[in-house]
C-alpha cells in the first residue's frame, strides 16, 4: 500500500457522505415541490372562490344570491328540487304512505296523520309541501309548525319574539313565508361557517349542558341537521317548540319525559288511549347507532365531500346515500357498491318486516280494546291496556317515522319493534281477558 492510497474505512466514509448529501438534496427538492404544489393549489382555490362577487347580508335568504359567491355548493343545492325517484323505502317520489301501509289509518285514528301522510320530497319543497298538506288545512296548527319548513323563520322570530312566534296561528303566518330550506339556515354568509339558527335546538342542547360555541366543525355537520330532524312537541299554552331530551335521546328516555309531563298529542279515537305522535327522530336514532358513536356526521353520508378541480366541497344535493353509494360510503368502506347496497337493504328489509308485524299487533290490540270498551269497560279497567297501547305505538312510530328504515341504528330499531310487538300483544291479551270477564258478568246477571 502506497502513502497516497486511501484506506478502506475512509473510502466508506466518503461514500456515506455522498449518499447523505444526495438524500438531503432529494428531501429539499421534495419539500420545495410540495410548497409549490400547495401554493398553486391555494391559488386555484382562491380562483374558485373569488373574494366576494356580491355582498351577502345576514338577512339574505335567496339561495341564488349566495350562489354567486359559492357556485359549487349552489349548483348541487338546486338539485334538491329534482325527483331522483324511489328507493325501496324512501326517495324523492311523493306517494301516500296511508295507501301503501293502510294500518296507519287506524294506528293514528283521531289524529290528522290518519288523513294525510306522504313520502317527503327534497329540501326545496319543505315549505311548499307543508302548506299543501291536509294536516294544516284540517287542523288549526300553531306557528311553531313552520320552524323547519321556511327560511323566513329566524327573521320572524327576531321580529315577533320566540313565544309569540310559536303560538301565533300557522294560518296567520303562512303568507309571510315563501322559501323552503335556504343557505342561511345553516351558514354564515361571510365565511360559510356552519351555524345554528333555530332556538329550539339551542335551548335543548343548553339544557343538556352542551356549549354549542365549542362544537367542532365535524359536530356541526350533524348539529345543523339536528335543528330539524328530531322528535319535538309543543309545550304549554304558548305551544313552545320543545325537544323532549331531559332524560336522554333514546325512545325510552323520551317516553319517560312525556310521562312525567302527562303529555299527549291526541286521544285515540277507537281505544281512548292518550297517544304520542313521534316525528322523524333521525338525530336521536343516529345517536344510538355505530355511525353516530364513531363520529360520522349526517353530512358525511347525505352530503359527502366531492372534488371540483382542486377544491373539496360538500355535495349539497341532500338525498338518500343509496343513490350515491360511491361517494357516500366507499370512502370509509372500500368494498364494491353492490355489497354495500346489499348490506343496507338487508337492514331495511328486516326493519320493514318488523314494522309490518308491529302494525298487525297494534291493530289487534286496538280491536280488543275497542271491543272491551264497547262491552262497558270503565276507564279504570282500561287504564293498563291503554298505557300499553300508548307505549307500543310510541315505539313503532319511533322507527316508522325515522327516515332510515332502521339503518341509522339497526339494533335499536329491532329492539324497539320487538318491544312494540310484545306490548301490543300484552294489551290485546289483557283486553280480551277483560272482555271475557265483562261478558261473563253480563251473562250471569241476565240469568
Amino acid at each position: 500500500m502506497t502513502e497516497n492510497t486511501p484506506t478502506q474505512p475512509s473510502r466508506t466514509r466518503r461514500i456515506a457522505t455522498y449518499v447523505g448529501i444526495f438524500i438531503v438534496a432529494a428531501l429539499l427538492t421534495a419539500a420545495v415541490a410540495a410548497v409549490l404544489v400547495s401554493v398553486n393549489s391555494r391559488k386555484q382555490e382562491a380562483a374558485a372562490y373569488p373574494a366576494k362577487v356580491v355582498e351577502i347580508s345576514d338577512t339574505e335568504l335567496d339561495p341564488a344570491v349566495w350562489g354567486a359567491n359559492f357556485p359549487y355548493e349552489y349548483d348541487t343545492f338546486v338539485k334538491t328540487q329534482e325527483n331522483y325517484g324511489q328507493t325501496p323505502y324512501g326517495g324523492s317520489e311523493p306517494y301516500s304512505k296511508l295507501e301503501r301501509y293502510p294500518a296507519m289509518v287506524r294506528l293514528w285514528a283521531g289524529y290528522s296523520f290518519s288523513k294525510d301522510h306522504n313520502e317527503e320530497r327534497g329540501h326545496y319543497y319543505a315549505q311548499i309541501d307543508q302548506q299543501n298538506t291536509q294536516r294544516v288545512k284540517l287542523v288549526d296548527q300553531p306557528g311553531a309548525c313552520l320552524n323547519c319548513h321556511a327560511a323566513e323563520v329566524p327573521q320572524l322570530i327576531e321580529q315577533m319574539g320566540w313565544e309569540e312566534f310559536n303560538h301565533t296561528p300557522y294560518n296567520d303566518l303562512k303568507d309571510q313565508v315563501h322559501l323552503g330550506t335556504s343557505c342561511s339556515d345553516c351558514h354564515d354568509p361571510d365565511t360559510m361557517a356552519l351555524r345554528i339558527t333555530r332556538p329550539a335546538f339551542i335551548n335543548a342542547m343548553e339544557a343538556r349542558g352542551v356549549d354549542l360555541s365549542q362544537a367542532t366543525r365535524q359536530e356541526m355537520r350533524t348539529f345543523v341537521c339536528a335543528q330539524c330532524h328530531v322528535e319535538y312537541y309543543f309545550l304549554g299554552d304558548n305551544k313552545v317548540l320543545t325537544f323532549p331530551w331531559s332524560k336522554g335521546f333514546k325512545a325510552d328516555d323520551i317516553e319517560a319525559h312525556y310521562d312525567e309531563y302527562g303529555f299527549k298529542d291526541w286521544t285515540h279515537a277507537e281505544t281512548g288511549a292518550p297517544m304520542i305522535k313521534i316525528q322523524h327522530p333521525e338525530f336521536e336514532m343516529w345517536n344510538t347507532g355505530i355511525h353516530g358513536r364513531s363520529g360520522v356526521a349526517c353530512a358525511d353520508c347525505h352530503m359527502p365531500y366531492v372534488r371540483e378541480g382542486s377544491v373539496k366541497v360538500s355535495d349539497h344535493w341532500v338525498r338518500s346515500p343509496l343513490t350515491n353509494l360511491e361517494n357516500a360510503c366507499t370512502r370509509c368502506h372500500p368494498i364494491p357498491v353492490e355489497e354495500l347496497e346489499e348490506r343496507v337493504l338487508t337492514i331495511q328489509n328486516t326493519t320493514a318486516g318488523l314494522l309490518r308485524r308491529s302494525e298487525d299487533a297494534l291493530v289487534a290490540a286496538i280491536d280488543a280494546i275497542a271491543a272491551a270498551q264497547a262491552a262497558g269497560a270503565t276507564d279504570e279497567q282500561l287504564a293498563e291496556v291503554r298505557q300499553l297501547h300508548r307505549a307500543a305505538s310510541l315505539r313503532w312510530d319511533f322507527v316508522s317515522s325515522e327516515n332510515s328504515t332502521g339503518f341509522h341504528s339497526p339494533q335499536e330499531a329491532a329492539r324497539l319493534l320487538g318491544e312494540s310487538i310484545d306490548m301490543a300483544r300484552q294489551a290485546e291479551l289483557k283486553a280480551t281477558v277483560l272482555l271475557d270477564e265483562l261478558n261473563g258478568a253480563q251473562a250471569s246477571a241476565s240469568n
